[in-house]
């Protein structure tokens, strides 16, 4: 399978949530067809098999992701929830989620769309009620509006991944240095 989503967060909620790229600028959204979240779905592990979703899927998904983003930046700034974006998680926390069996081959989950987003909702309350708040960051990429899990030494990590926004805010900074360094003239 040939991965195309980015899973840098530390925990499948977060990177639900992080679906709808760069909120405060260009706003590059993940889901624009059903196929493209039933990719996400199997990329992200959620789920290993999965009934093909519908554009119906595709909204509820959004709706989901989107109480879940504001649930985790109200819990990270110390704010109060939304009231609508709580009953939309807590609602999709309490429906069937996916199950995962036991097989000869190990651990598989099959699931519909609404059961993998049930799965995601209960995954995002786990966090959000759970030991790893303290550790809920936003990536340093004024452009990025990823939410991680910084469980780096001293938690001083400033960005969701290196592979994404660390190395062109490396990269920046690295180019400004160089501009504002005085000439050293050669002899």
């Amino acid at each position: 399978m040939n991965l195309d989503h980015v899973f840098v967060c530390g925990n499948p909620a977060l990177d639900f949530a992080a679906t709808l790229r760069a909120r405060r600028t260009a706003r590059f959204e993940m889901f624009v067809t059903p196929d493209r979240l039933d990719a996400w779905f199997l990329e992200s592990g959620v789920v290993d098999a999965l009934t093909p979703s519908t554009e119906a899927d595709v909204e509820r998904a959004k709706e989901l992701r989107e109480a879940v983003y504001r649930t985790v930046t109200a819990r990270r700034l110390g704010e109060a929830y939304d009231a609508e974006a709580l009953d939309l998680l807590n609602g999709t926390a309490r429906e069937p989620a996916a199950v995962p069996q036991l097989t000869p081959r190990g651990r598989h989950t099959e699931a519909t769309p609404r059961e993998a987003l049930a799965a995601l909702a209960r995954q995002a309350v786990e966090l959000l009620g759970g030991p790893d708040v303290p550790l809920l960051k936003e990536c340093g990429n004024p452009e990025c509006t990823r939410v991680y899990i910084d469980r780096s030494r001293g938690t001083r990590r400033q960005w969701c991944g290196m592979e994404s926004c660390g190395n062109r805010i490396k990269a920046a900074a690295y180019r400004a240095r160089k501009r504002s360094a005085p000439a050293v003239g050669l002899g």
